[in-house]
């Protein structure tokens, strides 16, 4: 488990840009399970849509990217430094399957699928009550900034 003190010890991203509230399990190597709390307070829902609010499909997306890189950078044993971004580098197969309203808890889970040279790879799906919401394959890359 990891709380969200250590989460951002973990990830560069910062309100309202950080999608993970806390990581219920992780297995170094192989998977993650984390957690986002939608509320009705996040500040997407104003416009995407005022009369129904649902949590827009690239946000879900980049929670589950969110999800795997803390997954990568346990899987290394190192913690990121102020010279190393991860970056999202292919997205493919994202199927969404039902809305995400305020209310929900999106459980997020990356399965590590391949790692080489830097680049990794990573089956993802996003749940609420145990109902698949979203789902994709996720290829990731970490770079180092002189």
């Amino acid at each position: 488990m990891m709380d969200i003190h250590e989460i951002l010890t973990r990830l560069p991203h910062r309100f309202p840009f950080l999608l993970i509230d806390r990581v219920l399990e992780l297995e170094r190597g192989v998977r993650i399970k984390a957690l986002k709390n939608v509320t009705i307070n996040e500040p997407f829902f104003t416009g995407h849509f005022p009369i129904r609010p649902v949590m827009p499909g690239v946000l879900m997306l980049e929670a589950l990217a969110q999800s795997a890189a803390l997954l990568a950078f346990e899987t290394l044993g190192q913690l990121p430094d102020s010279k190393t971004i991860y970056y999202l580098a292919a997205l493919d197969a994202a199927r969404f399957k039902r809305p995400v309203e305020p209310g929900d808890q999106l459980v997020l889970e990356a399965i590590l699928t391949r790692s080489k040279v830097g680049v990794y790879k990573f089956a993802c799906k996003g749940r609420v009550d145990a109902g698949v919401v979203v789902e994709c394959d996720l290829t990731c890359t970490m770079r180092r900034f002189a």
